[in-house]
């Protein structure tokens, strides 16, 4: 029976009854759009994880893919620590000292810095290498350091992807002419000749261009000077040698730097000119050493 105000629609359904059936449909409605949407971010989540915070893994991949060579394997190029580096770097932070140096009189090469104590510089010659430079900054980033890698002009432009992954990894760059001549028995214009060869092939892998130079064998010239204060390069010397071009064995070049590293000293050794797998398993050993003694690594 119909009551006084039971009103009907044209389908003969109660009023009050439709917008119960239409609101129950919209909650129905509702609900199932959620839970799509849930199952797609669920799906998305699977299938394409987020990447790392500030695009880390993809400058990961970028830098291993520049690193490895055709047919070579990025993994032992990859620049960052495992697990246990990574701890060992929350125990023990290295912090980069970067003071400005003090001017040197013309004709005078940096043999070393003054940066405070137990401050020192590690500088690395004849690069770059497609063999032992990615390992030796996959060591420097375990530990946290900064150096300074002397570049052969014709080196840099051989492989222009490792030069330029020393810049990202946040290291200097430092020109050492372009053929590693002795500048001792070239003339003026050839001294300039190989250092802006130099500089210009650093420039044109890295954008950017070399402010110091380092003179191949330790040999200066006057015309070296001359260029240098002309160019606006300043002059790079060392302190500490321990001679690991002449491959000596693993522990001579690390009981050297030991023994002769003291605050200020710049220490010299090689990533190019031949087999440094001796200066590479050196660094392992010798650099850990020095910053349990509290040394601490910056850039001339």
């Amino acid at each position: 029976m119909r009551g006084n105000g039971d009103r009907r629609d044209a389908e003969g359904f109660p009023v009050s009854r439709r917008v119960l059936l239409a609101a129950g449909g919209a909650v129905l409605l509702t609900s199932t759009a959620a839970a799509v949407a849930a199952d797609a971010r669920a799906h998305s989540a699977r299938t394409h994880p987020r990447p790392a915070a500030g695009g880390a893994a993809s400058r990961a991949s970028a830098r291993a893919e520049t690193l490895a060579g055709p047919g070579q394997s990025s993994v032992a190029a990859s620049p960052y620590p495992s697990t246990r580096a990574r701890t060992e770097l929350t125990r023990r932070p290295v912090p980069q000292p970067q003071h400005k140096q003090p001017r040197l009189p013309y004709g005078q090469a940096m043999h070393t810095i003054a940066d405070g104590p137990k401050v020192v510089a590690l500088t690395i010659d004849d690069g770059p290498s497609p063999v032992y430079t990615p390992q030796i900054l996959q060591i420097l980033h375990q530990h946290g350091v900064t150096a300074s890698f002397s570049m052969i002009g014709r080196n840099a432009a051989a492989f222009p992807g490792i030069t330029r992954e020393v810049t990202v990894a946040g290291h200097m760059i430092v020109n050492h002419t372009w053929n590693h001549h002795n500048l001792g028995y070239m003339s003026a214009a050839a001294v300039r000749d190989e250092i802006s060869q130099a500089t210009d092939a650093i420039h044109a892998a890295t954008g950017e261009r070399p402010g110091m130079f380092r003179a191949p064998y330790g040999v200066w010239p006057s015309a070296v000077f001359s260029y240098c204060a002309q160019a606006g390069l300043t002059p790079l010397a060392w302190s500490v040698d321990p001679r690991d071009w002449s491959r000596p064995g693993v522990r001579a070049i690390v009981r050297d730097i030991v023994a002769d590293t003291r605050t200020g000293s710049i220490i010299l050794e090689h990533d190019g000119g031949g087999n440094r797998s001796q200066t590479v398993a050196a660094l392992k050993i010798w650099l850990p050493r020095l910053l349990d003694a509290g040394y601490q690594f910056t850039t001339p």
